[in-house]
């Protein structure tokens, strides 16, 4: 069973505005889940803290990608893609 990726609306918006596929979004997240199962990939994942909390934190150069995901469903919710310097203020 594959994996079903959701994208919040401000994560589609950075995509479209910088030109990025959400395909490479996808590949670079489904490394940090294999990073999560313990295989050696070399992805820079880190768990977030509160108000991010349940969130995970994957670093591509400038950019971050901020997502959690449930592995009984098998699905992934991509939160924020954003720039290091405003990607952690969208937490609500």
């Amino acid at each position: 069973m594959e994996w079903t990726f959701e994208f919040s609306n401000q994560a589609d918006k950075f995509l479209v505005k910088h030109r990025i596929s959400d395909v490479s979004v996808i590949e670079i997240v489904k490394l940090a889940l294999q990073k999560l199962d313990g295989e050696v990939v070399a992805v820079d994942l880190e768990r977030l803290h509160e108000p991010w909390k349940g969130f995970f934190r994957i670093r591509v150069q400038k950019t971050r990608i901020i997502f959690s995901f449930n592995a009984h469903a098998r699905r992934v919710y991509v939160a924020v893609v954003d720039s290091r310097d405003s990607a952690y203020r969208r937490r609500k």
